[in-house]
């Protein structure tokens, strides 16, 4: 799967693949304002947690870059952060990219003027951009080997190419078998209410070449009675301290469900997705979304979060850009994203 849904323009801002317009229409848009990013990102344009957070960083820098000389100031850079860093308050890496760029806007705002500045947020953006893709790399080469030749993979929403700027998160050890030459199948659930499973997940692999069969959300236990799913993988927007991981709404079911059925149940990502400062899953934010989202009879209350956290206890491991993480999980976490953090500088 090629990663040919985000790029800069000739002259150097964000375009993106318009997600919403999947799989009907492939449409590309362009980010230019401080606007343009969060109306990606609270629309569904851009989504996936890394792929949000490599967005942010993106468009922070188009934004830099379409602002008059006297216009550019700490204060506007301020301002910027924190409206971009409200759009979406699940995924930490929406937080961790920002936070990476206000450290490169602050080595170079101290040497110079906005043509210095938006030239180190433009390298500070790829970097980040570039470090995904590895990490998707990483991920892929460690969950292959937890994949049996000729198994069928669940996954939930899409934590594919899609949601990232590499191969994926959850589908990366799925992309790295095809690589390797071996059989594996996707069921992809459809992930109501907006089919992100069914639109984006089933096109991307259907696009690369992997069998996929999509399915309601309710089949999945069906699924798994019948004998039909040999193993879960689902990505994740933040995981605690302990191991707790948020992902799309619907994950906590198929994780009981996989429990139950005696599946193991994975949830892959980047080091970058892991937030030490959360305890535990009742510490991560859970993005509200409009009720109108959900097709519901009129005069029906609307409930729409986003994500729900799925327990560690469910988790049978973490599959990572530094390795494999086993239960129990507070202390191994702590040691390997400290490794991952030391390793990148």
């Amino acid at each position: 799967m090629n990663c040919d849904h985000i790029g800069w323009t000739e002259d150097g801002f964000l375009r993106y693949l318009d997600q919403t317009r999947l799989p009907q229409e492939e449409i590309f848009r362009e980010v230019r304002t401080v606007e343009d990013v969060v109306e990606a990102m609270q629309e569904l344009r851009v989504r996936g947690a890394p792929l949000i957070g490599i967005s942010a960083a993106m468009g922070l820098t188009s934004a830099a870059r379409s602002l008059a000389d006297g216009k550019f100031t700490r204060d506007w850079f301020e301002g910027a952060v924190d409206r971009i860093g409200a759009a979406r308050p699940t995924a930490i890496n929406l937080l961790w990219a920002l936070e990476r760029m206000r450290a490169a806007f602050d080595r170079a705002f101290r040497g110079g003027g906005a043509e210095n500045v938006i030239a180190a947020l433009h390298q500070e953006a790829q970097t980040i951009w570039d470090e995904d893709a590895a990490m998707c790399r990483a991920i892929g080469e460690a969950g292959a080997a937890l994949i049996p030749d000729g198994a069928t993979v669940m996954t939930h929403c899409n934590a594919g190419a899609l949601a990232t700027g590499g191969i994926g998160t959850a589908l990366a050890p799925v992309y790295e078998l095809q690589r390797q030459g071996r059989h594996v199948q996707v069921i992809s659930n459809e992930t109501r209410p907006l089919r992100q499973g069914a639109r984006l997940t089933a096109w991307e692999l259907a696009r690369a070449g992997v069998p996929v069969i999509s399915i309601v959300d309710s089949a999945a236990g069906a699924m798994m009675a019948q004998g039909k799913v040999d193993l879960v993988i689902t990505g994740a927007d933040r995981i605690a301290a302990n191991g707790d991981a948020a992902n799309k709404i619907g994950t906590y079911g198929v994780a009981v469900l996989a429990r139950s059925h005696g599946i193991p149940f994975y949830v892959a990502a980047p080091c970058s997705t892991f937030d030490l400062s959360v305890a535990s899953g009742e510490g991560i934010p859970i993005e509200q979304r409009s009720p109108g989202e959900i097709d519901a009879a009129p005069g029906a209350v609307g409930h729409n979060p986003a994500f729900d956290v799925t327990p560690a206890a469910y988790i049978t491991a973490l599959i990572t850009d530094q390795g494999i993480i086993e239960p129990p999980y507070t202390e191994r976490i702590s040691q390997l994203i400290t490794k991952g953090s030391a390793s990148r500088g």
